[in-house]
């Protein structure tokens, strides 16, 4: 028994799955899952040895997902509908952050009181495309259409605009962030929800892959790790706050911090699991917008991981 304990404990560990995920950006509580699975040791539990990317521009990790050059890349289901509409090998395999955090930001005391007062006023943004499309129903819903306003190109410097009075009001600000950086510094946020104001519910953060390409077990198992990790997380707050921010100083600020809360309600608590309804609703919201010439089948846009095959 002796010699059958010692060579067992002899034995090399077995060697874990590689797989490489390319953020949307630089790390921030939106990555809470993916950071958590990896400092928890789900990632290791679920036999994988992954690899996190932040990319150096924003609109590379779909691309590089699509190439191959990477297995998983976080992008926006917006996007994903327009990327695939171009012929861009791609599919959502799963969600990470599972309501839109997007949102049309004014100043709480100033001006603009409810949608219809931005007409004749300046409207900031930093992509164009599914942005207007947002605005434009959001708009719509007031009675005004997107020429009742001027759009101006901020970058993304979203909160300084509205704060500096560049503009009356910026669409693309993430209610988890620029509205707690605004406070910080001093100035009250509103932002008006575009899933309330005529735009059809969506996912704001996916998992995307080259269905061709992409190893179905190894992304069941990335997702199994990271439903895990959102578990601790909604189970563990703080504990798991303090795991995320010690893995960066940058991370060690009170914008973070805020952040981190606000986020956990936001996370998909079932990554696997698809809405088809969601994505079909969507797909036509994009080709009435005139984005898209024709609707596309989910199945051509999303998978359900979690599905018997």
């Amino acid at each position: 028994m002796l010699t059958a304990l010692a060579l067992f404990a002899a034995t090399p560990a077995l060697a874990q799955d590689k797989l490489t995920i390319v953020l949307d950006w630089f790390v921030n509580p939106d990555h809470g899952p993916i950071v958590i699975a990896q400092e928890e040791g789900y990632f290791a539990d679920a036999g994988l040895e992954v690899e996190v990317i932040a990319p150096a521009d924003p609109s590379d990790p779909p691309k590089m997902a699509a190439a191959g050059r990477a297995d998983l890349a976080i992008s926006y289901q917006p996007q994903l509908h327009l990327q695939v509409a171009e012929g861009m090998p791609l599919v959502r395999v799963g969600t990470l952050v599972s309501t839109p955090l997007n949102c049309l930001l004014v100043l709480d005391d100033g001006p603009i009181e409810e949608i219809a007062d931005l007409k004749d006023r300046k409207v900031g943004f930093s992509v164009s495309g599914v942005e207007g499309a947002v605005l434009s129903a959001m708009l719509g819903q007031a009675g005004l259409s997107p020429d009742d306003v001027e759009m101006v190109n901020v970058n993304w410097s979203l909160s300084p605009a509205l704060m500096s009075g560049q503009v009356d009001a910026v669409i693309g600000a993430f209610r988890n962030f620029e509205l707690n950086q605004m406070e910080i510094e001093g100035v009250a946020g509103r932002c008006f929800y575009p899933e309330e104001e005529g735009v059809p519910p969506y996912d704001e953060l996916i998992y995307v892959a080259n269905p061709e390409t992409m190893d179905r077990d190894l992304v069941r198992r990335f997702l199994s790790a990271t439903e895990r990790a959102t578990q601790y997380i909604v189970n563990h707050p703080q504990e798991s706050w303090e795991t995320f921010a010690a893995t960066s100083t940058e991370l060690q600020d009170a914008l973070n911090e805020r952040a981190w809360a606000d986020t956990i309600p936001r996370f998909a608590l079932r990554p696997e699991a698809l809405d088809a309804g969601r994505y079909a609703r969507f797909e036509t919201f994009l080709q009435e917008a005139g984005l898209t010439a024709a609707t596309r089948p989910v199945a051509e846009l999303a998978i359900d991981m979690g599905a018997v095959e």
